[in-house]
């Protein structure tokens, strides 16, 4: 059996990390280290290593090409010069994201690292770095964004056969859960015990959830967190679907963050209230100083409506995607139409103080790259800002129908993407051309496949 302590190798970083780490050692060695980063799937890539191997002031490196692969796997041949040499883009750890892996069985740390090529530069299709681009915008005109992320998502039984529908699982009472019981209490407490396993993870991990309710799906569950710093919450967002996974497994059931996973449920979606500040006064910029709304609120307005149309393929970025933003697809808008606590609308602006004023963004799918959907959004609403983009009139009944509704498609949402001139030079034209590759290669291996509904209805029938 091991002697708890701290490895001499260790000491000196240790001692630098939150107190929420050092209470997850409780005197234990840290046996190992995950260095991580989220590919374009928002998923966690890297390199795990014993804790007397690492050193916060290293460098490590993988091949470049793990963002030249679809969902599945595939790789796509692009017009990247020498891309199959493989080359080595450079991780350096971010010593700030540095938090613990509780699921693990022995003492271990995660930490998201920077990525950049060989000379230094940052490497431009990262995830990380294209909402740093974004950031880097509003820092050059004295703004700071602000967000604040709503997770939704189901709860499932474990699902070991991809051609049978997904089930809600068993819950305390040994009963399915049922639809329809939003913001029930009874609802929440029938999986209390992979609640109660998320709120110990991400205390172990010194996050701070703000709410947990029951959604409308059977087993669809929202954790909302509490407002901040758009790369840090966009970092435990990337943290917490991780999380979250494994405090269902812990639990033997499974957690899944698809856009649509049942027939006739509610979609997941990633809610997103964004506000921006001025940074040399803390002032909220959608207000003026007698509470009214700004022309920087309108026009971010105007931008989300006039750009986010050409960025869906960040807000939904598979062909799953689009079963949760049609006009039939529950509870989720199929427009980006805005309002005042108007939730059929895709940019709603919530009952708040004028010092609170901000714009919700509820397009936005839970299966997106946390990095890439917060840019887009973003950068939609710069976009507005910087070009004073006026908005259309705010709606003022439900909306179900509108006459320009969001993509009904992959396919359809990148051909919007393509021709984007504006949108493109924002987040880059390295990553978009990237992206879309990417993209367009998944959408068409989801075209050779046959489904289930096709056998069932047209095997014998037509």
């Amino acid at each position: 059996m091991r002697t708890p302590r701290k490895a001499k190798s260790d000491a000196d970083w240790l001692d630098t990390l939150p107190e929420a780490f050092t209470d997850y050692l409780d005197g234990r060695r840290l046996e190992e280290v995950e260095c991580i980063i989220p590919d374009l799937a928002g998923t966690s890539r890297g390199k795990a290593m014993p804790s007397y191997k690492f050193r916060p002031d290293e460098t490590f490196y993988l091949p470049i090409s793990l963002f030249y692969q679809t969902i599945s796997g595939e790789y796509v041949d692009m017009e990247i010069e020498n891309q199959w040499l493989e080359k080595d883009v450079v991780l350096t750890p971010d010593m700030s994201t540095a938090t613990a892996v509780p699921w693990a069985d022995d003492a271990t740390a995660q930490i998201i690292c920077d990525l950049a090529n060989r000379d230094g530069s940052p490497l431009a299709i990262a995830p990380r770095n294209v909402l740093r681009r974004v950031l880097d915008l509003y820092k050059a005109e004295g703004w700071q964004p602000v967000i604040a992320p709503e997770l939704e998502f189901y709860l499932t039984k474990p699902n070991t056969d991809p051609n049978e529908p997904i089930e809600p699982p068993l819950g305390r009472t040994g009963r399915r859960g049922a639809s329809r019981q939003v913001y029930s209490m009874a609802a929440v407490d029938e999986y209390g015990p992979v609640i109660d396993t998320i709120y110990d993870y991400a205390e172990d991990q010194g996050f701070r959830i703000d709410t947990v309710i029951q959604e409308g799906g059977a087993g669809q569950i929202e954790i909302n967190l509490l407002h901040g710093d758009p790369l840090r919450l966009a970092d435990q967002v990337f943290y917490f679907k991780r999380t979250i996974r494994e405090a269902a497994l812990k639990n033997g059931i499974f957690a899944t963050f698809m856009a649509k996973p049942i027939r006739d449920e509610p979609g997941s979606a990633m809610h997103v209230h964004q506000s921006v500040i001025e940074t040399a006064t803390g002032r909220n910029i959608f207000s003026n100083r007698d509470g009214s709304p700004t022309k920087a609120f309108r026009y971010f307005i105007g931008g989300s409506q006039t750009y986010l149309m050409q960025l869906v393929p960040l807000l939904a970025p598979y062909v799953n995607s689009y079963r949760r933003i049609t006009v039939d697809g529950q509870s989720a808008p199929s427009n980006l139409e805005w309002a005042r606590d108007n939730r059929t609308t895709g940019l709603r602006i919530p009952h708040s103080k004028p010092e609170s004023r901000r714009v919700e963004n509820r397009v936005i799918g839970m299966d997106c790259n946390p990095y890439l959907a917060i840019a887009a959004s973003l950068a939609a609403g710069y976009l507005g800002m910087v070009s004073k983009t006026r908005p259309r009139d705010a709606v003022e009944v439900e909306i179900w129908e509108t006459e320009d509704p969001l993509p009904s498609s992959l396919s359809e949402a990148l051909d919007l993407f393509d021709e984007a001139p504006e949108i493109r030079a924002v987040l880059g034209e390295e990553f978009c051309q990237l992206y879309g590759d990417i993209k367009r290669a998944e959408n068409e291996e989801y075209q050779r496949e046959i489904s289930p509904w096709e056998r069932q209805h047209l095997l014998l029938n037509v």
